[in-house]
């Protein structure tokens, strides 16, 4: 392997993100260890337990302690002030779950180089955490990749809002272009086209659901454009773009945890190998 080494990109997804760990565990079976992560939203937090020096197992049983209400606990203001409340969910909850997730305090604390995507909310410019980009807190930075509007209220940084990476690209593949490499491979759980019905019986308010249609085109949207913009590029590395088989609508499905590690571990072996002298298109 060459010195440049290999950058792991990472999609946001919530609970779908555990396919992450899948797909990584093979890697490293392979002998194809990530040297740099460039991650978004619930793929930001996972790549951040990884980069801290934890294996895929300790994620994956520091994941598997994580209950709903760990991390969608409802805000009674959003139910008294309805219309004018920040967010339906408390933020907190999740701040401390990403806590517990991440035995690392600070981005200088990471073992592996990790680079992390927040949206300014007010600017709608993408801001980057970590190399390559600005230094913050790391739980902080972690908490404003996943604050996805009106589920969650923004962070407040250096006089900004922030909220989740992925409303600027939830497979930010122009990041992880700024960095030299020997080659990307990307995994992608987040929303798309090509995604099936939505999990279970969805229970969410009509208004809730809207909302949640309208977020998963544009972030689909944003995601095939980025796949074009790469190919399009003939000075960058090779890419191989993983999507792993899961359901739209399974965002909070930390039941199915062990089911989306197993589907990134499928994904990835398909795969594989990785061939760079390939002249195939790896997209």
């Amino acid at each position: 392997m060459t010195a440049k080494g290999w950058t792991v990109v990472l999609s946001g997804g919530g609970a779908k993100a555990a396919a992450h760990l899948g797909a990584v565990e093979v890697l490293r079976d392979e002998g194809i260890r990530p040297d740099r992560f460039v991650a978004t939203s619930m793929g930001a937090v996972l790549a951040a337990a990884l980069a801290s020096g934890l294996s895929t197992r300790e994620v994956g049983e520091r994941l598997a302690s994580v209950s709903r209400s760990d991390v969608a606990q409802v805000s009674p203001v959003s139910l008294v002030r309805g219309w004018l409340a920040r967010a339906l969910l408390r933020g907190e909850p999740l701040h401390r779950t990403i806590s517990r997730l991440i035995p690392a305090k600070r981005f200088a604390d990471l073992v592996i180089p990790l680079s992390v995507t927040a949206t300014d909310l007010d600017s709608g410019q993408q801001v980057v955490f970590g190399a390559g980009g600005e230094d913050a807190p790391l739980e902080e930075a972690l908490y404003a990749s996943c604050a996805l509007p009106v589920w969650y209220p923004p962070s407040h940084m250096g006089g900004r809002r922030l909220a989740d990476g992925g409303l600027r690209g939830a497979v930010p593949l122009r990041v992880a272009a700024q960095f030299p490499a020997q080659g990307v491979i990307a995994v992608d759980v987040g929303p798309g086209f090509d995604t099936g019905p939505r999990h279970g019986k969805d229970r969410a308010p009509p208004l809730l659901k809207v909302h949640s249609d309208a977020s998963r085109i544009m972030m689909a949207g944003l995601t095939e454009l980025e796949l074009a913009w790469w190919a399009g590029q003939p000075t960058l590395p090779p890419l191989w773009y993983v999507r792993p088989t899961v359901p739209s609508g399974a965002t909070f499905a930390l039941s199915d945890l062990t089911k989306f590690i197993e589907e990134g571990r499928r994904s990835m072996r398909a795969k594989l190998p990785l061939d760079l002298g390939a002249d195939t298109d790896r997209l």
